[in-house]
Parts: C-alpha cells; structure tokens; sequence
C-alpha cells in the first residue's frame, strides 16, 4: 500500500521560503507521477506543481517563476521549493500519487491521483 508523508510546512513571513517534502513508501517510486496541491478554507483544491515519472514538470500558473519541484529517485522523495512566499500562499499542502505516466495536463488535476498523504500547513503572514 502506497503511503506519502508531508512535511516542512510553517509560518513564515511574505518573501520567505519553506521547502516541502514527500516521503513515499509502499511500492516502485519511480514508477509513479507525483504531485503537490493545497487547499485553502473554503476554496476548492488547487493543482500547483506535478512531475511524471520521466522528470517533466509542469506548474501552476500562480506558482510558476517561485515554486519548484525536485523529485530524488534514490530517496523516494519529493520536494517543492516555495520561494518569495506570499498570504495567497497560504493554505494546507497535499502531496499525491499516480501509477504510471499522466501527460502535462493531468500532472495538475487532482482526479488523476490515486494516493495522497494528510498534509502539512503553510501559513505566510504579510
């Protein structure tokens, strides 16, 4: 059974950074498409970052230019750097799994993801 653990998140002030990491167990990572979301209160979830199992990423447009992904295939980890933060930033960071390869466009849909870990919170103060 996949399992993907969060962690990373916290308070920080507009302009800082935080980087986020997911810790995946439970089969062959580097078979699987990872990706990261977040969910603010009452707001839908949003796809920011996702990267297939060959390394090609793709991001959201509010992120693009400050957020990026790293995905280590040596220790079944993925990270999102979050650089220049802004309160928009603000919210709980989900970190996902999906078997195989999605194409771009998937990488950021929520419904192309079979697993998903509990979260960690990111909160940027002005």
């Amino acid at each position: 059974q996949v399992q993907l653990v969060e962690s990373g998140g916290g308070s920080v002030q507009a302009g800082g950074s935080l980087t986020l990491s997911c810790a995946f167990s439970g089969d062959t990572y580097r078979s699987y498409s990872m990706g990261w979301f977040r969910q603010a209160p009452g707001k839908e979830r949003e796809g920011i970052a996702g990267v297939d199992n060959y390394g090609i990423a793709n991001y959201a447009n509010s992120v693009k230019g400050r957020f990026s992904l790293f995905r280590d295939n040596t220790k079944n980890t993925l990270y999102l750097r979050m650089n220049n933060l802004e309160p928009d930033d603000t919210a709980m960071y989900y970190c996902a799994a999906a078997t195989g390869r999605l194409v771009l466009r998937l990488l950021l849909q929520h419904d192309a993801y079979n697993y998903w870990g509990q979260g960690t919170q990111v909160t940027v103060s002005s």
